[in-house]
């Protein structure tokens, strides 16, 4: 499932390509599975509507639009897209042959169709008037305090409280297990017992991990690419997640898998304590 880095990627370079582009027409596929709102719905909310900003909330990515552009007193609404497992979010020239699963084909002024795809449907289109922030605290804004406080006197093992979307937004497996790698913190320690300035070189590493990430495009390593269909690169600096067997790439020890709150877990047993 993309992650924080993947999804930051696909917003910022949607946003570059569609921002202050009308959208002209929708069509959709119509599978129930993918739409959170009904599709008549989405249709008649986007259509006219005009894009603008496209980014990044948790996992999902908010694109504002202007309804009725010129007219005064106009509620705000936001298109809410989430990408699930295989979902793709794709700029695309009108010639060019929709790929298979394309359940949402939006059309701009500009000539441009901003397409929504996704294989597998664990995705979900919606439009809100309501102002969505996301159901946790973003891990790159949030002060060493307020992170500090997430976690005070929790039981469950941190890899599993880093994963809790109601505490932290955007944190998935890849990204939990390369920054405990980076602080040094086996991912079975309970939370509620890590000491202060362990849970400071936490964060620490956590948002110099997402940011890094996000230079190269995100992880790629199954159906992920960027707006244009283009891969991330992150993947490849990858020093724990999915490497199990693999010697360390800091003491050569080979890394270890294990399950923590039903998610694959990658870690150094000499590197991480």
């Amino acid at each position: 499932m993309p992650e924080l880095p993947e999804v930051e990627t696909v917003a910022n370079g949607v946003h570059q390509r569609v921002h202050g582009q009308t959208i002209t027409s929708v069509w959709t596929s119509n599978k129930p599975q993918t739409f959170k709102s009904r599709p008549e719905e989405i249709a008649e909310v986007l259509t006219g509507s005009r894009i603008d900003r496209v980014r990044r909330i948790g996992k999902t990515i908010v694109a504002d639009l202007i309804r009725h552009p010129g007219k005064k007193s106009q509620p705000s609404v936001q298109f809410l897209v989430h990408l699930g497992m295989t979902g793709r979010l794709l700029v695309s020239a009108p010639e060019t042959e929709p790929p298979p699963h394309t359940h949402a084909i939006l059309t701009l002024s500009g000539g441009k169709e901003l397409r929504f795809v996704d294989a597998r449907r664990f995705g979900r289109l919606s439009v809100s008037t309501d102002e969505y922030t996301g159901p946790g605290k973003d891990p790159l804004t949030i002060s060493n305090e307020d992170f500090i406080a997430l976690f005070r006197n929790r039981k469950t093992p941190i890899k599993a409280a880093l994963l809790n979307q109601s505490l932290l937004h955007g944190v998935g497996n890849i990204y939990a297990d390369e920054a405990l790698f980076r602080a040094g913190i086996r991912p079975r320690r309970q939370a509620g017992r890590l000491t202060r300035d362990e849970l400071t070189r936490l964060r620490t590493a956590l948002v110099k991990v997402l940011k890094h990430a996000i230079k190269l495009g995100g992880s790629s390593v199954s159906d992920y690419v960027d707006a244009e269909g283009v891969a991330g690169f992150f993947q490849l600096h990858h020093r724990v997640y999915s490497r199990t067997g693999e010697p360390c790439r800091t003491c050569s020890t080979p890394i270890e898998r294990i399950v923590v709150g039903g998610r694959s877990s990658h870690f150094c047993p000499t590197c991480q304590r």
